[in-house]
């Protein structure tokens, strides 16, 4: 059976103080948690505070993005062996604020995948369709697209990741999809998994859901069967509501 995972994208937000005390809160809500993994996604800046504030914790540390080379002449980028070094664990990939706004395909997001995985980060993957896809009948296409040309080559490594279903049109707009149409897209996503990586990789795979997760929805959303939890933006930024919704995974 999969285990349930809840992360908590601050995106841009919090200080170096305002996320340790975040971090903290978190932390001591989660002290005997065992049943579900944690993971609180800092800004760059307060990766190593954080990573210091919950260690020897069961939360675990993840990076909002990474470029795919090792080190170079990219200025303002952070490479996979600088998170690991600030031991992360997790590391969100191809977000639709990176592909709207930064121009990422699904080509840059597969190759920061390949050197994620090549340095002990998991990567959670995240694909989701517009608003305007979905109304044109086009969600199947888009997230079969992005799926397969964002994880090709991945072969059974796929077990290893995350994938976050995060419909673009349902992120911090208030507006989520029903448990339903959640459930339905995952299921895709893991169809296509087992046809890309075979039927071991796609049973192990976890899906979390993305798209305004909060405590009143998370429940139902958890509890359908390709739902492995969630990618939790506005509501991550408060430790009782995040709290709250990690409750609602177990």
């Amino acid at each position: 059976m999969r285990k349930k995972i809840v992360a908590g994208n601050w995106k841009m937000n919090k200080t170096v103080g305002e996320a340790v005390e975040l971090a903290l809160a978190v932390r001591d809500g989660c002290s005997d948690r065992s049943d579900v993994d944690v993971v609180v996604c800092p800004p760059f800046t307060a990766l190593k505070p954080v990573s210091d504030v919950i260690a020897n914790s069961p939360l675990k540390l993840g990076a909002q993005n990474m470029h795919a080379e090792k080190s170079g002449a990219f200025t303002g980028e952070i490479s996979p062996a600088m998170l690991r070094d600030v031991y992360c664990h997790y590391v969100i990939l191809g977000h639709s604020e990176r592909r709207s706004l930064f121009g990422e395909t699904d080509a840059v997001v597969n190759r920061k995948v390949k050197a994620a995985l090549e340095h002990h980060l998991i990567p959670i993957v995240c694909v989701g369709e517009t608003l305007e896809q979905r109304e044109a009948g086009q969600t199947e296409t888009i997230v079969r697209s992005q799926v397969e040309d964002s994880l090709e080559g991945i072969g059974e490594a796929v077990a290893r990741l995350v994938i976050a279903y995060e419909p673009v049109w349902a992120i911090g707009t208030g507006r989520n999809a029903t448990p339903e149409q959640a459930q339905e897209v995952h299921h895709l996503i893991r169809e296509v998994v087992r046809a890309m990586c075979g039927a071991a990789a796609a049973q192990a795979v976890r899906i979390q859901y993305g798209g305004s997760v909060k405590p009143s929805n998370a429940r139902e959303l958890f509890a359908k069967p390709d739902i492995d939890g969630g990618l939790i933006g506005g509501a991550s930024l408060e430790a009782p509501s995040f709290l709250e919704i990690v409750r609602a995974a177990v």
